[in-house]
């Protein structure tokens, strides 16, 4: 099972970024995918997620309007559009796969994280 994070970077406030998170190893188009991040001395919080149905679920209100979250199931990849960054945005960001497998049973996998540095 593997989820690579990509995207992330250092970018001026009001910048954009696009993370990308491509899986492989389970069924994605079967799995709920979420971001999450974590700031420094801060407990990581969800920042959004994708059903296997494609609805969208859990947005933090900071990031409403400003970040979209999709999927591309024939490519096994779930993106974050990041607009309008702020420095508050400052974290590395995970991607997490959660569902369920009659070969597994139920499942939540983590990515490694890639680092979103917002500043001027």
């Amino acid at each position: 099972v593997q989820l690579a994070e990509s995207g992330g970077g250092s970018v001026q406030p009001g910048g954009s970024l696009r993370l990308s998170c491509t899986a492989s190893g389970f069924s994605f188009n079967s799995a709920d995918m979420s971001w999450y991040r974590e700031a420094p001395g801060k407990a990581r919080e969800l920042v959004a997620t994708i059903t296997s149905e494609g609805g969208i679920t859990n947005m933090l209100d900071s990031v409403k309007g400003r970040f979209t979250i999709s999927r591309d199931n024939a490519a096994n990849v779930v993106y974050l559009q990041m607009n309008s960054l702020k420095p508050d945005d400052t974290a590395v960001y995970f991607c997490h796969a959660r569902g369920w497998s009659w070969a597994t049973g139920g499942y939540a996998y983590w990515g490694q994280g890639t680092q979103v540095t917002v500043s001027s």
